[in-house]
């Protein structure tokens, strides 16, 4: 049976790819990653061969049956729609004058299949931020080193050493596509020889973080007073009692909780976990495909309490921590963080970040541990925080997550309680909220 509009905009991400299929060949790949994809499968010859037609929803249902039945009548002309396609590709990018913007938009389309769409996202946005203003109309063959050195010498100016590297990496893979494609008359890529005139990242440089418990609490209950969004507010307190990395708090949907009894508000908390899928964690590509890399979370009381709160706002959305433009995105990673800096008269700015809150978990917990803790309580505060060590396996790795998930649960409780002090309930942040 044919696929309809409502099919292909109802089309969700589950834990593998599959496929929707129309008709004729064609049909929709959804990502694990949510990244959703028109393909034509079609014989040329012996070979089965495929054709990309675009993502959805900049392609929709009916354009992409347009260009299937176009590839449809190039076969019925004895040619391959895969070359075909090719062919008009280099002639589009001749056509704009093999810009260094319009090879970066190419190489763009053909990655985003492998990426996630957060990550996908960043890219986008440092390209147009940063780069195609700087260089994106030159024709690709004019630009020269010195050219690329400049542009990323304005990032390293910011301060974002570590950020001007990863843009140096994004414009070396376009260059490698445009050699490739015999846009350049050179094999050197420009942007290698940038690499060494780049500024190091300082020695032991890292992300601001309060490590002073009673600073800590301080923070918490600015937040609470704080001009942002309860919603926002309750993202920050969550991310406190987890200490899980921010883009992984902000992206938490509902269906990866379990052990809570929604319906009894004083029901028991010894079950409460939280199961992040291994995609959502900073990890290998491979890694990230394989579901024995999974982080699990045991919630403490407190944890669950917040939870029940965030319920009341944003339980009948997928998202915990919704975009308030767009309630069907996840909340911007720069939505905490901002609020921190522009909190009491910028009090916090350059001294606290939300990932600061994983730094501050290791410090006074490795602390607490020194004197009152096990002796293998140093590896658990690792675990909580999902540093994997390097060579281990994914069937070790889930062996150890199963078995010291009792004294995990036990460590966040106690990390809550020192945390958790003194705070506001989470119930009276949003007893006045009309937004």
């Amino acid at each position: 049976m044919p696929l309809t509009a409502l099919d292909a905009r109802n089309a969700k991400p589950a834990e593998r790819d599959y496929k929707l299929y129309d008709s004729k060949g064609l049909f929709l790949l959804v990502t694990r990653h949510g990244n959703r994809s028109w393909r034509f499968k079609y014989r040329y010859g012996p070979k089965e061969k495929l054709l990309t037609f675009g993502l959805y929803p900049e392609v929709t249902l009916a354009g992409a049956r347009e260009q299937r039945d176009k590839a449809r009548e190039t076969l019925r002309a004895g040619k391959d729609p895969a070359i075909e396609a090719l062919k008009l590709k280099q002639a589009l990018i001749a056509a704009a004058g093999t810009t260094f913007k319009s090879v970066g938009e190419a190489w763009f389309e053909d990655e985003l299949s492998g990426w996630s769409t957060s990550h996908a996202k960043r890219v986008k946005f440092r390209l147009e931020k940063d780069i195609y203003p700087e260089f994106g109309r030159l024709p690709v063959a004019d630009i020269d080193s010195r050219t690329i050195l400049m542009a990323l010498r304005k990032i390293e100016a910011r301060g974002s050493i570590e950020t001007a590297k990863r843009v140096r990496g994004y414009i070396f893979a376009i260059f490698e596509r445009a050699i490739g494609e015999c846009l350049l008359d050179k094999d050197v890529n420009p942007a290698v020889r940038v690499a060494k005139s780049l500024k190091r990242t300082p020695v032991g440089a890292k992300q601001p973080a309060l490590t002073d418990l009673p600073a800590l609490i301080m923070l918490q209950q600015d937040v609470d007073l704080a001009r942002a969004r309860t919603i926002t507010k309750l993202a920050s307190r969550f991310l406190a009692l987890t200490a899980v990395r921010i883009g992984v708090v902000l992206k938490a949907t509902w269906d990866e909780f379990e052990g809570i009894d929604w319906e009894r508000p004083q029901g028991g908390t010894s079950a409460a976990i939280w199961r992040i899928p291994a995609a959502k964690m900073k990890l290998s590509v491979e890694d990230k495909a394989n579901d024995a890399f999974g982080h699990d979370v045991p919630l403490s009381k407190q944890a669950v309490e917040l939870l029940r709160a965030i319920r009341i706002m944003t339980g009948f959305r997928p998202w915990l921590f919704p975009n308030d433009r767009a309630w069907r995105e996840p909340m911007s990673d720069s939505a905490v963080s901002t609020m921190y800096k522009r909190m009491r008269a910028d009090a916090y700015k350059g001294r606290m970040v939300p990932h600061g809150w994983r730094a501050a978990f290791s410090t006074l917990m490795n602390e607490w541990a020194a004197e009152h803790g096990r002796e293998d309580d140093r590896m658990i505060i690792d675990m909580i925080l999902a540093h994997v060590p390097a060579g281990m396996s994914a069937s070790e790795w889930a062996y150890n997550r199963a078995k010291y998930l009792k004294r995990r649960a036990e460590l966040l409780q106690i990390w809550a309680d020192f945390v958790s002090n003194d705070l506001a309930s989470p119930v009276s942040l949003i007893d006045g909220d009309s937004r």
